[in-house]
């Protein structure tokens, strides 16, 4: 990459403040700019052409640049621009998106609540508990459990949902209340010989035992992604959701489903719940509810939810939330028409199709000697690094060895998620099966030139 002088790249390093980034880096380096998209590759200033392998954030499903959704969004802009949804308005847009996202919800879900990022949604679930338990009259249900290494949004109280010492450190967080069960991580997690069953089962015994030890009539809901994403594109080991599911119904804790990265197909099924057969009470959806074009989330509530937001509407004569740009007509109208692409395209269908050779490449570095696991489901999965297959020992962090494989790859033209010692894949869902083939070559040059030289350097 290259920082040019009198550029917007210049402009950048001086002025913008980026997260997770080093902040002190990026004021020598810059950024990496990027000027253009072409489906699943984009282009930054220098001409260099990239896969991009993580659709951006892990929500550009439709790939990059849509002539098709720019033109809904000029048509909204120019007819309206901007209308909000307080007290009772509505724009035709809002609403329409609101009855479609009903429609292809799990049974039962026919409420929503429209917001602007996957932050804000989790951040309205949290409060939708809360007033959900005080409707119940049981307000001391206020304490929430998340998993360790979950990632739910980086808003103050999204943050203490957000399981990773990293969102926490300097901000003097997290706050009191939220609590971090076992992370259903088997590869790093298990017990030696333990199958993937009998760690599920320990982990809800776990789960268990934490509810008794805290008390049930204390715990409001248990939060979950049906794949962990931020965590390192972690799929749920055998028999998990069954066994951890079944435990937070035996308490009647609420299940609120994080699908931000999941939902729209990403894991094979509309939802993440429906591959996994969770039951959820709240889902908290975005990223690819717009394919990333316009930023927009929503809150699905099921019924018994929603019945406690009326009776909380009649005592105290309003239902004191929202946000400016929440349901957004622009957003919403892109967001409706994202939607009918992927009937029109059978997205679901579409993902089937390719998965199996996703999948497959995955499978087929097991055996490179720099990874140590490799798994996935529908279109994310991930491989990890390590140094010594049989121990799963990591690398010597002064190799440095995660940005070695970075800068390889982008060398190879492929942009890769790195998290940890875990490089995930989560492509733009119109990928074909040729690329598909092309980005599994590109990653395994990449490791291959990784592996060279940390041969070369170490015997």
């Amino acid at each position: 990459m290259t920082t040019h002088l009198n550029s917007v790249s210049a402009l950048d390093a001086a002025h913008s403040v980026h997260p997770h980034t080093n902040l002190r880096a990026h004021l020598e380096q810059g950024p990496l700019m990027i000027v253009k998209g072409d489906g699943i590759h984009v282009i930054d200033e220098d001409g260099n052409r990239y896969i991009e392998g993580a659709a951006g954030l892990w929500c550009a499903s439709l790939g990059f640049g849509n002539a098709r959704l720019g033109e809904v969004a000029k048509t909204v802009m120019t007819d309206i621009g901007y209308y909000h949804n307080f007290r009772g308005a509505s724009t035709p847009a809002a609403a329409e998106l609101s009855a479609r996202l009903a429609a292809v919800a799990p049974d039962g879900m026919d409420r929503v609540l429209l917001q602007s990022s996957g932050t804000e949604a989790n951040d309205t679930a949290l409060k939708l508990v809360w007033y959900y338990w005080n409707a119940k009259g049981a307000p001391e249900r206020r304490k929430i459990i998340s998993r360790s290494g979950a990632y739910h949004g980086t808003g103050t109280l999204t943050s203490c949902l957000t399981a990773k010492a990293n969102f926490h450190a300097g901000f003097g967080l997290p706050f009191s209340g939220f609590l971090y069960t076992g992370m259903p991580y088997h590869y790093r997690m298990a017990r030696p010989g333990e199958s993937e069953q009998e760690f599920s089962t320990r982990l809800a015994e776990e789960l268990e035992a934490m509810i008794l030890v805290e008390g049930p009539e204390t715990i409001a809901a248990f939060w979950a992604e049906p794949v962990m994403g931020s965590g390192g594109a972690v799929t749920p080991p055998e028999g998990y959701f069954e066994k951890v599911q079944a435990v937070v119904k035996k308490y009647g804790i609420l299940f609120v489903a994080d699908e931000v990265i999941c939902g729209f197909g990403r894991t094979g099924a509309m939802w993440g719940s429906l591959t996994y057969g969770i039951e959820p009470d709240l889902i908290c959806c975005a990223k690819a509810l717009s394919a990333a074009m316009q930023p927009i989330s929503a809150v699905i509530i099921r019924e018994h939810v929603f019945q406690a937001m009326l009776e909380q509407s009649d005592r105290y004569g309003t239902f004191v939330h929202g946000y400016t740009y929440g349901g957004h007509p622009v957003a919403s109208a892109v967001a409706l028409e994202v939607l009918k692409i992927y009937e029109e395209m059978d997205l679901i269908g579409h993902v089937k199709s390719i998965a199996p050779g996703f999948l497959a490449g995955f499978e087929a570095l097991r055996d490179h000697p720099l990874v140590g696991d490799a798994r996935g489901v529908g279109l994310i999965g991930a491989i990890e690094i390590v140094a010594d297959k049989t121990t799963k020992a990591m690398h010597d962090p002064s190799l440095k060895v995660m940005a070695r494989i970075d800068a390889a790859t982008r060398r190879n033209g492929l942009i890769t998620r790195l998290i940890g010692n875990r490089l995930a894949l989560s492509p733009p869902q119109i990928i074909t099966s040729g690329e598909v083939e092309e980005m599994f070559a590109r990653l395994k040059a990449s490791l291959d030139t990784v592996a060279a030289e940390l041969n070369a350097e170490l015997n």
